[in-house]
Parts: C-alpha cells; sequence; structure tokens
C-alpha cells in the first residue's frame, strides 16, 4: 500500500484533470482501474492498494503533480491565504449538516455528544470508586469488599446500558466499548504490582 499524504484541497482539482487526461491519452491503462484491487479515498489523505499497473499510474501522477508545483501552478490557487470555510462539511448529508449547525447556533449539542460526555464522568467517577474500594479491600474486610464490589456492579452495568445506547445513535467509527469487571480489576492489580 502506498499512502501519498498532500493538501487535498489544493491538490485534487489537478490531480483529477491530469489523471483524467492520462486516462485518455493511455487507453490500456484503463482496465487496470477496473480491477477490484484499486481503492481510493479523498478525505486528508490519498490512499491507493497498488497493483504493478497500478504503481506506474501513480508514479505518473505523482511526477505530474512535482512538475505543476515546480511551474508554480499552485501559486495562484483562488483562495490562496484566505481561510477555509468549514460551515459546510461535504462528506455529511446536507439535511444531517443543517441539523448540526442549527444546534450549534442555538448552543445545543446532538444527544450522542452529552450521552459521551454523561458516560464519560460516570467512568471516571465509577473508576475512582473502584480504585478507593480496592485500596480499603485488605483493611476493610471481605464483607465490606463484597458489599461494595456488588455496589459498583450495579453502577458498572448502568454505564454499560448509557454505552450500549450511545453506540446505536453514534456516528459510526465512535462506538465505545463497555466496562468489563474483570479487566478493571486486572488494571487495577497492574497498578499495584507496577507502582
Amino acid at each position: 500500500m502506498v499512502r501519498l499524504s498532500y493538501d487535498v484541497h489544493l491538490i485534487l482539482p489537478l490531480l483529477i484533470v491530469n489523471f483524467l487526461s492520462l486516462l485518455r491519452k493511455s487507453p490500456i491503462v484503463s482496465p487496470a482501474l477496473s480491477t477490484p484491487s484499486t481503492t481510493v479515498s479523498f478525505r486528508l489523505n490519498f490512499v491507493v492498494n497498488v497493483t504493478p499497473l497500478e504503481t506506474d499510474i501513480i508514479n505518473v501522477v505523482e511526477q505530474r503533480i512535482w512538475h505543476s508545483m515546480e511551474e508554480g501552478q499552485f501559486e495562484n490557487l483562488p483562495g490562496k491565504g484566505k481561510p477555509l470555510d468549514l460551515n459546510t462539511n461535504p462528506h455529511v448529508d446536507p439535511a444531517e449538516d443543517t441539523l448540526y449547525r442549527i444546534l450549534s447556533r442555538n448552543k445545543c449539542a446532538p444527544e450522542w455528544v452529552e450521552l459521551n460526555k454523561e458516560i464519560r464522568s460516570n467512568v471516571v467517577d465509577w473508576r475512582s470508586a473502584l480504585k478507593k474500594a480496592w485500596t480499603h479491600k485488605d483493611t476493610v474486610g471481605d464483607s465490606k469488599w463484597i458489599e461494595a464490589s456488588e455496589s459498583l456492579k450495579l453502577q458498572m452495568r448502568d454505564i454499560n446500558n448509557k454505552v450500549f445506547r450511545y453506540n446505536l445513535i453514534v456516528p459510526f467509527g465512535r462506538q465505545m466499548f463497555v466496562l468489563k469487571w474483570e479487566k478493571e480489576i486486572d488494571r487495577l492489580n497492574e497498578e499495584r504490582t507496577g507502582s
């Protein structure tokens, strides 16, 4: 895999034009572009899974980009020196973008953002209570530890229910992991032995 990273808002239009002109000039290359191994993503990075013919295309495109940069074709682009217009997100559904804009103007956040803050706050409080109960485990006796651990497990279940609800409404890729009692206890044991 080859990873190329450029300022996409500056280079993308020229890259597309050069790439299309390259395809028009060499029809032999176009079957390689229809292979299932080609993946192109234009977010912040230009990512391509390459095969031997595609490597040649990438090299030609990259050479054209560097040649254009040397000739100064990127010097007088419209909008140079001006801040980017970040009021609209071209990667989001326009209706959703409008909704988020209305919410932000009214100083409101989407439900999943508020729920994320609540979950993170609850997890911090829960972990500090668990750590406190864990440090006093040996001094207060087993009955107090068992009582505290049962209470903490109920709180953990409530937090995990919020995490499940959060994972259903959050945009893809922002899901959270649930708390697991065994992992949290292992983490505390590691802290105890490590310090």
